[in-house]
């Protein structure tokens, strides 16, 4: 036993692994990066652009992320910034601000992807598609230094970015004239890691296809219980696995077919979204592997909302899963909590404390998964851990104590029957949190 067990008579507390999950927001950037922005606002009045340009990128810079840098090089303001596996590089002087992402190199010019980006140019509003005399593919940004303003700055570069990362995997993956250029990584994941995320993907797929197939409910007659189970697994395979390239865009597609108004009902959806999942679940390993890796970035591409509309999801979706409880159905009972934890996570940029809770409860639902990652199990094989899991509550108030004074959980309204009952209690805890911060 070492050293802290002799002492203690117990072992030390078990070490996180350093993984990642979920998308990144930006939506709460610290007191010094608001008040740059403000400064680099005050600055371009005056007409003081390369100094509210500094500022500018004071704001967007987050050291965690490592994902920014500017410097001055001959009179002009240089600068690079991530987002995802792409490098956003640029310069700004008196006259002039660009930026550009390299995409992809055309071995071969072909009309096809060609005319996909000529047709994408007409939906972008600041930036566009060009190619390079070596024909690589670029998206550019550019602007008259006097009509650059932070505010257009930021609105710009995020299209631009958030442009280029998504399309450089979807392109090179459909055409084979294309590939990749300039690609950046901030961490290669190991393959132990890749390969047990896979694993959860595909296992996870055929288990809601054969909860679908063989439930007791039958999925013509109760096709809402199953959507429920294919939304969440969605969500949940994109915030624990965190993929990126096709097999992100297929789960963001999931998302998308399912609230769009077609006309097709709940059981012609369903079967829709299972299409989608089988080309997953059908995707070669290798391809699944190239899109699991760590990046850096600069702009979230979610909408951040306030405590208060965190409480209006929850009240609209939690009381749907007392029927399928109260009759046995604890798989669909599940997927609902699973649900709207999921869909937090996934469709909004939550408030720092509610992103932890969720989190959290998503570790609980899916313990197994974070055990088979080298986390410690808060709910093995289904069964509570009642005193790890009032520890990590705690941790999390602590956490958040000094922005949020008011914020206290109350861990006696926690219901540790079984699995489904603890998320269902669990959620409505966090929906009455006190989030004041005065």
């Amino acid at each position: 036993m070492n050293l802290f067990g002799r002492i203690f008579g117990t072992k030390p507390p078990p070490v996180s692994p350093q993984i990642r999950f979920g998308r990144y927001t930006d939506s709460n950037r610290n007191a010094a990066q608001e008040a740059a922005f403000d400064a680099a606002l005050k600055d371009f009045v005056k007409e003081n652009y390369l100094s509210a340009y500094v500022l500018f990128f004071d704001y967007l810079l987050d050291g965690e992320e490592q994902n920014l840098r500017a410097w001055e090089e001959r009179g002009e303001l240089r600068f690079e910034f991530f987002q995802g596996s792409k490098k956003i590089a640029g310069f700004a002087n008196t006259r002039k601000f660009y930026a550009e992402a390299r995409i992809a190199k055309a071995n071969v010019l072909q009309s096809s992807f060609m005319r996909r980006l000529l047709e994408a140019n007409f939906e972008l509003k600041y930036s566009r598609f060009a190619l390079t005399p070596e024909d690589e593919i670029t998206i550019v940004f550019d602007t008259h230094t006097a009509d650059g303003s932070p505010h257009k700055l930021y609105a710009a570069l995020k299209e631009l970015a958030t442009i280029a990362d998504k399309h450089d995997d979807i392109l090179v993956d459909e055409f084979e004239a294309l590939e990749i250029t300039d690609f950046n990584v901030r961490r290669e994941l190991p393959a132990e890691e890749k390969a047990t995320k896979i694993n959860y993907l595909r296992s996870e797929i055929q288990s809601v296809f054969d909860e679908i197939d063989g439930g007791k409910l039958p999925a013509d007659q109760y096709p809402v219980a199953y959507t429920y189970l294919l939304l969440d697994l969605c969500y949940r395979l994109d915030y624990l696995t965190k993929p990126e390239g096709f097999t992100m865009e297929t789960l963001e597609r999931i998302d998308r077919m399912t609230f769009e108004q077609d006309g097709k009902n709940a059981a012609e959806k369903n079967q829709s979204l299972r299409k989608e999942f089988q080309t997953l679940l059908e995707r070669p390993t290798e391809k699944l592997a190239k899109e699991l890796y760590e990046v850096s970035a600069t702009f979230g591409i979610t909408p951040p909302i306030d405590h208060q509309k965190l409480m209006v999801l929850i009240d609209q979706e939690l009381p749907n899963m007392r029927w399928y409880a109260d009759n046995g159905h604890d798989r669909i009972a599940q997927a609902i909590p699973s649900f709207i934890v999921g869909r937090g996570l996934f469709s909004f940029a939550l408030p720092p404390p509610d992103k932890d809770f969720f989190h959290l409860l998503m570790q609980i639902l899916e313990s197994d998964y974070f055990l088979s990652l080298g986390f410690q199990p808060l709910a093995p094989a289904g069964l509570l851990d009642e005193k790890a899991i009032k520890l990590a509550i705690r941790s999390i108030v602590g956490k958040h104590s000094d922005e949020y004074p008011r914020l206290a959980f109350d861990q006696k309204q926690l219901n540790f029957q079984n699995v489904p009952e603890f998320a269902a209690s669990y959620l409505t805890v966090v929906r009455n949190l006190d989030m004041g911060k005065g």
